[in-house]
């Protein structure tokens, strides 16, 4: 599992990424980002605007998988599986202060762990979610 910090659950995050956000899309994944906003408050900002550090909220991911993917429940929760390993591996190279979702496409049933792996860097840092290089 992801770090709870780190996890997208509620159904209004999911379409406010749907709907505002940026899309990639690739063989086996589309992936939804949308950047947050840290919100400050005015009198925090009149009291520390010489030495006012933000700190950016954690990014939260969520996995959407339908069952176009596949009528079975356990080829869909091995396929999660899969992409929370992927994005535990990825996470510490992720920049803070982003909502994903992460939407599987029905052909990522034949897919392995080193194909999700491939795939998802890639859409990260083309959504420069993650650093490209």
């Amino acid at each position: 599992m992801l770090p709870q910090a780190n996890r997208l659950k509620h159904r209004r995050d999911f379409q406010a990424v749907y709907q505002k956000g940026i899309r990639r899309s690739g063989r086996y994944f589309t992936l939804r980002g949308l950047r947050q906003r840290r919100k400050i408050p005015k009198l925090a900002i009149a009291v520390t605007s010489q030495s006012m550090v933000v700190s950016q909220p954690p990014t939260r991911i969520g996995i959407s998988i339908s069952q176009k993917v596949s009528k079975k429940a356990v080829v869909r929760n091995r396929i999660k599986r899969q992409i929370r390993g992927v994005l535990r591996h990825l996470l510490p190279r992720i920049l803070p202060g982003w909502h994903l979702a992460i939407v599987v496409q029905p052909r990522a049933v034949t897919c392995d762990y080193a194909e999700f792996l491939r795939e998802l860097e890639q859409l990260l840092a083309e959504a420069e979610v993650i650093d490209g290089n």
